[in-house]
């Protein structure tokens, strides 16, 4: 694979407009069409899971899965499986539908206590009351800025499905949460080469609520790639999902996307690349996570740049 061949028509549009373009040529050397040998047991060692999901409409959705260690496994280097029991499946989370309505999944398996991270994007090939399989389209290591670290100690056996709330306002306790917000995780999509998942962190406050339907936040430098952002430019749909990590909770966010470049930034928010994006929320569900979970907090990012409210 070569790297011209591994960016659609978005993402180059934005590594060109960042100045970018040639270290994205660079970097994209590590985009494979199978996984690494060496991510496979990586892999298999995590109890988290991020996806995106596509809704039938062709609304993104990101959204949080749990197991023990095991329940990840990618048996050959061309495909991954994740076990998830019916059992275990938290009806009220929009993944579920999603899947069967549209084969497209984008996966990030991220490490929070080492700051690994590796991201899979590829096609639903099997679900059934087992799980489920994905064909791997694309799959390559994330660097580890901006992640800060967390240690999951423990996880029992509860199944407490609950949407807790939903609506289209941000008011009360879910800005609150946003606010207070370190780590979220973003969905989007492309209509031919599929979903993609990632993470975006920071120090709280780094998402600002300017409005009751509006956040804005900083993109600080990655390795050139904005997989992300190439998917906005062409669908600006986009999918939040935002762990509340002490509550037990998770914020799933849809809305519309739009990127500002070359913005004044006299607090150096976004650490100087003058990259700012916006999103006008549409709806929010707040749904009690399907396990309790008990997090360690370590440490913040040291890459992480200042925020307003400090």
């Amino acid at each position: 694979m070569t790297t011209t061949s591994v960016y659609h028509e978005g993402e180059r549009s934005v590594q060109q407009a960042a100045g970018e373009a040639a270290t994205a040529d660079r970097n994209g050397a590590v985009i494979a069409n199978t996984i690494l040998g060496g991510a496979r047991p990586f892999l298999q060692k995590q109890s988290m899971a991020v996806l995106a999901s596509v809704d039938a409409a062709g609304a993104p959705w990101a959204t949080l899965l749990f197991g023990e260690s095991g329940f990840i496994h990618a048996d050959t280097a061309a495909a991954i499986a994740i076990d998830v029991p019916e059992e275990r499946r938290d009806p009220l989370d929009p993944f579920w539908a999603n899947v069967a309505a549209n084969p497209a999944l984008g996966m990030l398996f991220i490490e929070l206590g080492s700051r690994r991270r590796y991201r899979i994007n590829g096609s639903l090939t099997r679900l059934d009351a087992g799980g489920f399989e994905v064909a791997v389209r694309e799959a390559y290591p994330n660097c580890p800025r901006y992640i800060q670290r967390r240690q999951l100690r423990g996880m029992d056996d509860a199944t407490l499905p609950a949407l807790l709330d939903e609506g289209s306002t941000l008011d009360g306790e879910v800005c609150g949460l946003v606010r207070r917000a370190d780590t979220l995780f973003v969905a989007s999509n492309h209509a031919q080469t599929g979903a993609d998942a990632s993470h975006r962190g920071g120090n709280p406050g780094f998402v600002q609520v300017l409005g009751d339907g509006l956040l804005r936040m900083p993109d600080y430098a990655g390795n050139s790639l904005f997989n992300t952002f190439g998917n906005l430019v062409l669908d600006p749909r986009v999918g939040l999902c935002i762990p509340d990590f002490d509550g037990q909770r998770l914020l799933q966010i849809g809305g519309r996307a739009r990127i500002l470049h070359g913005q004044d930034d006299p607090l150096g928010l976004t650490g100087g690349t003058g990259r700012f994006w916006e999103i006008e929320v549409e709806r929010w569900l707040l749904r009690r996570t399907p396990r309790r979970l008990a997090w360690e907090y370590l440490d913040a990012s040291p890459f992480n740049p200042a925020t307003a409210e400090a």
